[in-house]
């Protein structure tokens, strides 16, 4: 009797221990152009979506694009081309205002403050760091991975295939942390 009870209190320790397991996390380190770290992101999984908290410096101030692109590479000599097109595994167009968007790597434009620096939480409720069968989200660690990129120019929401966003300024590879 005392075994089998034994048995069931640590049946239920591991089923409590499997309920307050962390949530699927991963990161990523900005570059630049030239190379050189200009910041870096979290990204948590919720039931809502991907939340992503960022933080870059050495920017021009204004409004920027910001975007998951379908490729985890950030070749800054080839400005960063490496990153691929907008993370979209289904068949939606580009933008928040056409009405087949948008991608799933589209996200809200992003603004830097007068001293260069951009501190921001976006949440992305068209991915997932998990495998996608669950949330039918689409997951980010597939064959390729996937990237985060800071574009030079506001985002449209509306041209396609991007958006009109100007050059990838920042790029980051999305790690399993």
């Amino acid at each position: 009797m005392k075994q089998l009870a034994l048995g069931l209190l640590l049946a239920g320790v591991s089923a409590a221990a499997g309920l307050a397991q962390s949530p699927q996390t991963a990161k990523a380190t900005f570059l630049n152009a030239e190379g050189e770290a200009v910041g870096a992101a979290r990204l948590t999984e919720t039931p809502s979506g991907v939340l992503i908290t960022l933080e870059l410096s050495g920017l021009a101030p204004g409004p920027h694009a910001f975007h998951v692109h379908a490729v985890g590479r950030c070749d800054a000599a080839g400005g960063f081309e490496s990153a691929g097109s907008h993370f979209e595994p289904g068949d939606h167009r580009h933008g928040f205002k056409d009405a087949h968007g948008p991608h799933a790597g589209d996200m809200p434009n992003q603004f830097v403050g007068a001293d260069g620096v951009l501190k921001a939480e976006v949440l992305n409720a068209s991915v997932t760091l998990g495998s996608g069968e669950a949330t039918r989200r689409a997951p980010l660690f597939d064959q390729d991975g996937a990237a985060l990129v800071l574009h030079a120019d506001a985002d449209d929401y509306a041209s396609q295939p991007a958006g009109k966003a100007g050059s990838r300024i920042a790029c980051a590879i999305i790690e399993k942390s």
